[in-house]
């Protein structure tokens, strides 16, 4: 977690419709009372396009000199000269741990997922013939990612580690690893394969509680997640180093709605709110997600939850809700503020 005094958040809105919900998160801190120094910098496609380049070095010195950033949505093209903005800010902050929390009325359960290996580690053959990527696993990484996700279980109910290791032999390093943390922590973990949990998923999600998994295993189960919660739009995701952080809605940058003003800005706000948890104000991240689960309450909702309301209208109802509180001025119920300071240990 950042340490107190002046706050500085590098700003990333990126492709698509990113900068349409970006702006709306900001809208959003701005009603809660939120202040900022907010450091904007063009990333992204766009920019790729333009200069030949998509994430600039003076960009990532910029970057390191923020306390976090929040991050909206980028494009990433099947170009081999493209090379992923969102890997490589992992990669030069340690990123290591993706953490994709899932709520609706009735469920709760926390996707930790590791961040900087597995089949994404960038370790790449691309031939005309054959092409080959490394699966990279290691102790260091198993471990603190392991850490990350009993640091949350230990204020929850349990820990289920997701792997594939009858099948991919360089899981059961990840497996073993993970129940050793969880038993010197003390944790109550079980195990399972990542088809069972895919499966499991759909026909009974109320089973899950914090799950952590490997990169790959991650990002597809969490989508998988958001459509068991409602959509993509709702959800929101932290990527968490030593020192460093990125929020980001866990959507894409959706090309074919960007710019129609129907782009869902939930995720990005409660990534917003995640962002400010991390920050240290957990009453700021409370009251935000407070108003967001009121907003959706009274029907504001875009096209991909089935309503007919637009970004700003959601926006505004969200931020409708904060100036309602400030006014009557009720107390944050106490478990929000409880909950909210328990997402990242």
């Amino acid at each position: 977690m950042s340490g107190q005094g002046s706050k500085r958040v590098a700003v990333v809105a990126g492709d698509g419709i990113g900068p349409e919900v970006v702006e709306s998160a900001l809208e959003v801190l701005t009603a809660a009372g939120v202040h900022l120094d907010l450091v904007r910098l063009e990333v992204g496609l766009g920019r790729w396009k333009r200069t030949g380049e998509a994430l600039g070095d003076e960009d990532l010195d910029t970057i390191k000199q923020c306390d976090c950033i929040l991050f909206g949505a980028i494009t990433t093209p099947p170009d081999p000269g493209y090379r992923s903005v969102l890997l490589r800010l992992r990669r030069a902050l340690d990123l290591y741990a993706n953490i994709r929390p899932f709520q609706s009325s009735d469920l709760d359960f926390i996707i930790v997922r590791e961040n900087t290996e597995g089949l994404y580690s960038g370790r790449e053959e691309v031939g005309e013939e054959e092409s080959r990527t490394t699966r990279v696993i290691t102790r260091r990484g198993s471990e603190r990612i392991a850490e990350a996700a009993c640091d949350l279980a230990a204020k929850r109910r349990l820990l289920t580690i997701i792997h594939k290791s009858n099948v991919l032999k360089s899981d059961w390093l990840f497996l073993q690893t993970c129940r050793e943390v969880a038993e010197r922590r003390g944790i109550p973990c079980e195990d399972m394969l990542v088809d069972a949990a895919a499966y499991n998923l759909v026909t009974n999600p109320r089973k899950f509680d914090v799950m952590v998994t490997t990169n790959l295993f991650g990002d597809i189960l969490s989508d998988e997640a958001a459509g068991v919660i409602g959509s993509l739009g709702l959800c929101a995701s932290a990527n968490i180093g030593e020192s460093h952080a990125l929020f980001e809605p866990i959507h894409g940058s959706a090309p074919d709605i960007a710019g129609k003003g129907i782009a869902n800005p939930i995720g990005a706000i409660r990534s917003a709110a995640m962002m400010m948890e991390w920050l240290g104000d957990a009453r700021a991240a409370g009251r935000i997600e407070a108003a967001v689960r009121r907003a959706l309450a009274t029907g504001a909702r875009t096209p991909d939850l089935g309503g007919s309301c637009r970004t700003a209208d959601v926006t505004g109802a969200v931020v409708g809700c904060l100036m309602a509180e400030q006014s009557e001025e009720p107390p944050v119920p106490e478990k929000d503020v409880q909950k909210r300071e328990m997402q990242f240990g």
